[in-house]
C-alpha cells in the first residue's frame, strides 16, 4: 500500500525569507493553504502614484490561484487589467492565536500565523473562471452559500472585478508557545503566559424583511 506523497514546499527566495526570526518561516504548501483557507480577509499591498497603498478585501483561493475580488473602477483592479505587465503586489493574511503575556514588558509578544504572497495579479476576464472565483470567494466566507443564492447577473457582473494572483512567491511564518522571560526575571512576582484567542460566532440574525417560514440553512447551524 504506497502513501500519498506530501506536496512539495514552495521554493524560498530573497522576498519569501525574514530578515528576523527566520526560524519561524516555513514554506510547507499545506501550512500555507490552511493559513490562506482559514483567513475572511486579506491585506493587498501595491504602489499608487510612487506611494504605498494598502487595502482589505475579500479573497479566496482555488488550487494555487488566488481570486481577490474589487470594484471595476478601483484602482489597483484597474491597473491589474493591463495585460502587460499587470499590478504587482504583496498580499498578506495573520491569524492572531494567543496573547503572550511576559514578566517584562520587552519580552510580550503574541502568537500567530501568517501568510505573505509575492507577485503579479491578473485582471480575470474568461466568463467561465470570473463565475468560478466569484462562487470561490462566497464559498471561502460561508462554505455552501454560493449555492443557495442567487448568481449575479449580467449587469452584476459587468460591475465587478476579480484579480488572479498565482501562489508562486509564497511563505508562512508563525509564533507558538509560551514567553520568552530573562533567566534574572523568572521570580519577579507578575503572572506570565497565554491568554488564547479563538474565533466564534454567535447565534445568525435574520434580516428583518425575512419570511418567517424561511429556515436558517444547516451550514450556518454547523459553524
Amino acid at each position: 500500500m504506497s502513501e500519498t506523497a506530501s506536496p512539495a514546499p514552495y521554493q524560498a527566495t530573497d522576498r519569501t525569507v525574514p530578515t528576523r526570526s527566520r526560524e519561524r518561516a516555513s514554506y510547507d504548501r499545506e501550512l500555507v493553504h490552511g493559513i490562506l483557507d482559514t483567513a475572511y480577509v486579506c491585506h493587498l499591498g501595491f504602489v499608487r502614484d510612487g506611494a504605498p497603498v494598502v487595502l482589505p478585501t475579500l479573497f479566496a483561493r482555488v488550487g494555487e490561484r488566488l481570486y481577490i475580488h474589487g470594484s471595476t473602477g478601483s484602482r489597483p483592479l484597474r491597473a491589474a487589467g493591463q495585460a502587460d505587465p499587470g499590478l504587482p503586489v504583496c498580499l498578506t493574511v495573520t491569524h492572531v492565536d494567543g496573547l503572550v503575556l511576559a514578566r517584562s514588558a520587552f519580552h510580550h509578544s503574541i502568537n500567530y500565523r501568517s501568510a505573505v504572497v509575492h507577485g503579479t495579479a491578473h485582471e480575470i476576464t474568461d466568463p467561465e473562471e470570473k463565475r468560478t472565483a466569484l462562487d470561490a470567494i462566497v464559498d471561502h466566507v460561508v462554505p455552501g452559500r454560493s449555492l443557495d443564492s442567487r448568481p449575479a447577473n449580467a449587469k452584476e457582473l459587468a460591475a465587478t472585478a476579480v484579480i488572479g494572483l498565482d501562489l508562486n512567491e509564497v511563505s508562512a511564518k508563525l509564533r507558538t508557545g509560551g514567553p520568552n522571560d530573562d533567566a534574572e526575571d523568572l521570580a519577579l512576582p507578575h503572572w506570565a503566559g497565554v491568554l488564547p484567542l479563538a474565533p466564534g460566532y454567535a447565534a445568525p440574525l435574520p434580516a428583518d424583511d425575512l419570511d418567517p417560514a424561511v429556515a436558517v440553512p444547516d451550514y450556518l447551524t454547523v459553524m
